[in-house]
C-alpha cells in the first residue's frame, strides 16, 4: 500500500508542476487518452498508475526537448 501512496504522490506533485510551470500541457491532459476509461467503472492498479506517471515524465520531456528557449 505505501507503493501505491508513493505513486500517487509523485502524480500529484508531478502535476502540480506541469500546472504551475508548464500551463500550455495542464491544458491536454484532460485530453490524454491516458485518463479516458474505456470502462464505466474501471479498476486501476499500481501498474497503471506507474504507466501514466511514466507518460507524464515523458510528456514534460519531449516538451522540453521540442520547445526549448532560444535566448
Amino acid at each position: 500500500m505505501n507503493d501505491l501512496r508513493k505513486v500517487l504522490g509523485e502524480i500529484s506533485q508531478l502535476t502540480a508542476d506541469i500546472e504551475t510551470n508548464y500551463p500550455e500541457l495542464y491544458r491536454s491532459l484532460d485530453e490524454n487518452p491516458l485518463t479516458i476509461p474505456a470502462k464505466s467503472h474501471p479498476h486501476v492498479n499500481k501498474e497503471d498508475l506507474k504507466e501514466y506517471l511514466e507518460s507524464l515524465k515523458q510528456l514534460i520531456k519531449h516538451h522540453l526537448e521540442t520547445h526549448t528557449k532560444n535566448g
